[in-house]
């Protein structure tokens, strides 16, 4: 809807705060009516570890597009977990090979969990490898996961060793610093980058970006927040993109040319998601009578 001109146009602002970070995303779109979402998500990556509380927090507020008129209040947290993954698989379909076979995720947390069930349900994945700075975190995301999707998944210590096995690339970590570099990636490669969604994240070399198909969630957001961003610091252009997604979903733009070509997906995360998501879960509430009804005009 967003590549055919059927939406409110998408808007994104970044507050840092005390120990952590706000993303504020907003944007509309008309399933059976019009649809507004504003989403405010905190990432305090300390919550865990001090609070043993998500370190994510946040809600969406649902209003109807052409009044205005508020409609739900619900948390976030889910909604995001699992639009990320559902992006990253829709991603993969157009831009991984068909036979990828071999995932390696970055980082063990929820969003890897998740980006491990995506990849599988768009892949005939055999096998994965698991990276995290924890090598304890990985080794333990390894036994569960393995259990669970019936999958051999091996933990690394080191994204070398992974190189020559593995067909996509699965980048979802808070890392402030790149990681993922051109040495670690063989020819015919796709990579999901999920996890730069603010100025200061980083998981890719920029010149990967700047030698290879790059795809975007929004051009103007990767821009500002994602790795597009760093890239751009570096020399990179906007015009070197080569396209967002929906371009491909609708046929705009071809996806992958060629057996050999390594494939990036930069993602951000856009409200379009949210709001889809979100109305989803609203008509679901109503429809099954669950939820707590406010009257805002009392």
């Amino acid at each position: 809807m967003y590549a055919e001109g059927k939406t409110l146009k998408p808007a994104s602002m970044h507050v840092d705060s005390a120990g952590g970070e706000f993303h504020v995303k907003a944007g509309g779109l008309r399933l059976d009516k019009w649809f507004f979402g504003l989403k405010v998500n905190g990432g305090f990556f300390h919550n865990m570890e001090r609070f043993g509380m998500a370190n994510i927090q946040g809600a969406i507020l649902l209003c109807e597009g052409e009044t205005g008129y508020p409609l739900a209040v619900m948390d976030s947290g889910e909604i995001t977990t699992k639009r990320t993954g559902a992006a990253a698989a829709i991603a993969a379909k157009y831009l991984a090979r068909p036979d990828s076979s071999v995932v390696t995720i970055c980082g063990c947390g929820t969003q890897g969990l998740i980006q491990l069930r995506a990849m599988k349900s768009v892949l005939p994945l055999k096998k994965a490898y698991v990276f995290d700075v924890d090598e304890k975190k990985a080794q333990s995301f390894a036994r569960e996961m393995s259990a669970q999707l019936a999958v051999p998944i091996v933990p690394t210590s080191s994204l070398g060793d992974t190189t020559k096995q593995s067909d996509v690339y699965v980048t979802c970590t808070p890392s402030r610093q790149f990681y993922l570099t051109s040495q670690d990636v063989s020819a015919g490669t796709f990579i999901a980058a999920m996890g730069a969604d603010s100025p200061d994240k980083q998981e890719l070399d920029p010149e990967l970006l700047k030698s290879n198909k790059v795809v975007v969630d929004l051009l103007d957001q990767c821009s500002q927040a994602g790795e597009l961003h760093h890239a751009i610091e570096q020399g990179m252009a906007k015009e070197d993109v080569y396209g967002e997604l929906s371009e491909i979903i609708t046929g705009k733009k071809s996806g992958r040319t060629s057996e050999e070509e390594i494939t990036i997906f930069d993602a951000t995360g856009t409200a379009l998601q949210d709001v889809a998501a979100a109305s989803a879960i609203y008509q679901r509430a109503l429809h099954l009578g669950i939820g707590q009804e406010l009257d805002l005009l009392k």
